[in-house]
């Protein structure tokens, strides 16, 4: 992974923060002073009061966009889907409005295509459930609707390291915590259902996070510890860790890069360009004949457009170790304005997949 400076003022100890915690904190009921203890070994001498403190302040300057477990919705439950629409310049600001009407549209962006203008994520909690929310834009919009499911995940996740103190980001304390044994249960309990709509904006920034989830969730603290640790194993969970708001550490170029692999090539092409560590999305999407002619998407992010430019160029350096590819083979949509952004609705997606608690396994079932 590279490691980036940036504009945004941060001291050396929160530039420690930020590389280390970005995946791999600790899940045990007191998990700054590990996590203190972890950042001294590697020569930033802090306790856990001045941990804590740090991680909190960076949390209310926005520098996080939270602090705690990334859920990762797909494996709670439902569905989401990726949309492109045409947008007529001059009805765009309706459009739009009339789009992010939709409860079940969780992000929206501008992006530069010269007709495929605007994207958004549908998020329901039943697949069948895609196709009538798209009917339903469409007659509220007048536009056609392009949907793009993901066939294949190659990669989700990112590391935004800055200069400074493990400009590596590999502190990974995610071997400490309760052991667990994870399951192959289809659904969530109820339990685990309110733990999910509990913790899906973030930890607590407290001395004890997860016990004060499990006192606004009515269980016991060493079930809420075991669940979330079971959760990370079944991939329920991606990390726990600081989330850092990325355009608040300079990364203002988002550039979704679009190409049309041969398809008998995506299983090759598709990991080497996910080990690509500035590639944060990396995904098989179908095309739309005479309208999308690309089958793959990898997402990167810089501070500035060279930077951006430079990054594309090594994917496509990577794509022509696979096949020739051509000028009309591919394309960067760069994201020109937010539309919205409220977040997938877990809630909904986990209550219809609660199953009976008797199905439920944890530490804290004993």
């Amino acid at each position: 992974m590279d490691t980036v400076g940036t504009d945004a003022d941060l001291s050396t100890l929160e530039r420690a923060v930020v590389n280390a915690f970005q995946g791999g904190f600790p899940v045990v009921e007191r998990p700054w002073e590990p996590a203190a203890a972890a950042l001294s070994e590697r020569g930033v001498d802090v306790d856990a009061d001045g941990l804590l403190a740090t991680v909190r302040d960076l949390d209310e300057r926005g520098v996080l966009s939270r602090f705690g477990a990334l859920v990762n919705a797909e494996e709670i439950g439902g569905t989401a889907t990726l949309v492109a629409m045409h947008a007529p310049e001059e009805e765009f600001e309706e459009i739009a409005e009339t789009v992010n009407g939709f409860r079940e549209v969780a992000h929206n962006y501008e992006r530069e295509h010269p007709h495929l203008n605007m994207w958004f994520v549908v998020s329901v909690a039943d697949e069948a459930e895609v196709e009538r929310v798209l009917a339903d834009i469409e007659d509220a919009t007048g536009q056609e609707t392009y949907n793009l499911p993901k066939r294949e995940e190659f990669h989700v996740g990112a590391k935004f390291l800055l200069e400074g103190p493990v400009a590596d980001g590999d502190l990974d304390l995610s071997h400490l915590g309760p052991d667990v044994t994870p399951t192959d249960e289809r659904g969530i309990t109820a339990r685990e259902r309110d733990l999910v709509v509990e913790i899906q904006g973030g930890l607590p920034v407290t001395e004890t996070p997860y016990a004060d989830v499990a006192e606004a969730v009515g269980q016991p603290v060493e079930w809420v510890v075991g669940t979330i640790k079971r959760f990370e194993a079944e991939g329920k969970v991606r990390r726990v860790g600081v989330i850092p708001n990325h355009y608040a550490l300079g990364y203002t170029e988002n550039g979704m890069t679009v190409w049309d692999v041969p398809d008998d090539l995506l299983g090759e092409v598709g990991p080497a360009v996910a080990s690509l560590g500035f590639v944060t999305h990396c995904y098989h999407r179908p095309r739309h004949e005479g309208v999308w002619p690309y089958n793959f998407f990898a997402m990167t992010h810089g501070r500035d457009e060279a930077e951006s430019a430079e990054r594309i160029a090594q994917v496509r350096g990577v794509m022509a170790e696979y096949w020739d590819v051509g000028d009309d083979d591919w394309d960067t949509l760069f994201s020109s304005r937010i539309l919205k952004k409220t977040g997938i609705r877990l809630d909904e997606r986990a209550d219809a997949q609660v199953r009976e608690d008797g199905a439920e396994s944890g530490p804290a079932d004993a």
